[in-house]
């Protein structure tokens, strides 16, 4: 195991003839009534017919009938105009409502709330490490043992960023590459060696993004995550894989006085920080001065330089701080050499870094 070091138109009129239906029983009249120009629609300005010379005689049945029917349409049209209206302003309300609860889900910038990735590409590995890669630094620590390279992560626009403890441990200067490639020099601020986190702060940084806290008490076994770091000192590379288990102790050292490792410069490649886990040591002897934390369990692909790095989900949200990572000695890559990552790496959960931020600040050095 290894330590691991992103209607009609107005006007119109196209007849002679008044197309107004008016309500007069076809029976109450002759042809030739119906015929006479005194009911043509031209002989009144208003396009209405005079009233009769004489009284029509009424049709068979009740005398009401016939002003019931010229009321009718009258009433129906109204009756439809009111329902319209009513189901017109209805649907305007629904679609009023829609548009607003879409408001609330989505910024302008079509970004989802509360997470980093955009709406088109959410829940997506290619998604997560195109929104949170520019957060995820390379680490490089110089020691007397030699340079060593780990990651970080970016939590303030002005340059506080988090790795583990055992990246800069012993570091007589801290460099740090960005994704663009721009490098700045750091300092520590304060480190917690019994939970393996470290601050460091970037010398005149500004206006640098940022990653997204989210909240492990929500991670289960299963959920899908992405590993962002520099392993081997390739950096920004991105891994995927899901939790394999919750709350694991992983013991180390606190500091590095155990037989750990060296630094290997020039190439980078990362620390091999020791531990403990299972009841094995891996990397070297632990030391007299020991921790251990809950970690979570991932077969994300961690290898050397890993470590400090982000764990994130497919909200783009950090999840966890990468630490640490198992891998069987290689006999065939001679002594002292370890094979990849077979699965079995490890991450210190978010929610541990929140609650410990406000010491990390504090230049708390224990």
């Amino acid at each position: 195991m290894h330590m691991t070091e992103s209607p009609r138109p107005s006007g119109a009129q196209t007849t002679d003839q008044d197309p107004t239906s008016y309500p007069y029983d076809s029976t109450a009249y002759d042809g030739a009534v119906h015929g006479s120009t005194a009911y043509d629609s031209g002989a009144s300005a208003g396009g209405y017919p005079p009233p009769p010379p004489y009284a029509p005689t009424p049709a068979p049945g009740p005398a009401p009938t016939g002003r019931r029917r010229a009321k009718r349409p009258v009433a129906l049209l109204a009756a439809v105009a009111i329902a319209a209206g009513a189901i017109g302003g209805g649907t305007a309300t629904l679609i009023g409502q829609l548009n607003s609860g879409s408001a609330q889900a989505t910024s302008s910038t079509g970004t989802v709330q509360g997470t980093t990735v955009s709406q088109s590409s959410k829940g997506t590995v290619a998604g997560v490490a195109e929104a949170v890669s520019p957060t995820i630094v390379e680490i490089g620590a110089t020691s007397s043992a030699g340079k060593s390279t780990g990651s970080g992560v970016v939590i303030t626009e002005d340059g506080e960023i988090v790795t583990n403890n055992h990246v800069i441990s012993g570091a007589q200067q801290i460099e740090v590459t960005l994704s663009t490639g721009k490098t700045y020099t750091a300092d520590v601020v304060g480190t917690d060696p019994d939970k393996d986190l470290a601050l460091i702060k970037l010398r005149g940084a500004s206006g640098l993004k940022t990653a997204t806290l989210g909240d492990s008490s929500q991670v289960k076994v299963g959920d899908q995550v992405v590993a962002i770091g520099s392993p081997e000192g390739l950096t920004g590379t991105v891994t995927s894989g899901i939790i394999s288990a919750l709350d694991r102790d992983v013991t180390i050292a606190k500091d590095d006085s155990g037989s750990s490792g060296q630094g290997q410069g020039g190439q980078g490649g990362g620390r091999e920080w020791p531990f403990e886990f299972g009841g094995q040591q891996f990397n070297g002897d632990t030391g007299e001065k020991t921790t251990t934390y809950k970690a979570l369990q991932t077969d994300a692909s961690l290898n050397p330089g890993n470590s400090g790095g982000a764990l994130i989900n497919m909200d783009g949200e950090i999840i966890g701080i990468n630490s640490a990572m198992y891998s069987p000695s290689s006999s065939a890559a001679g002594s002292g050499s370890a094979a990849g990552s077979v699965g079995l790496g490890f991450a210190i959960p978010v929610n541990t870094l929140k609650a410990d931020l406000d010491t990390l600040r504090a230049g708390n050095n224990s």
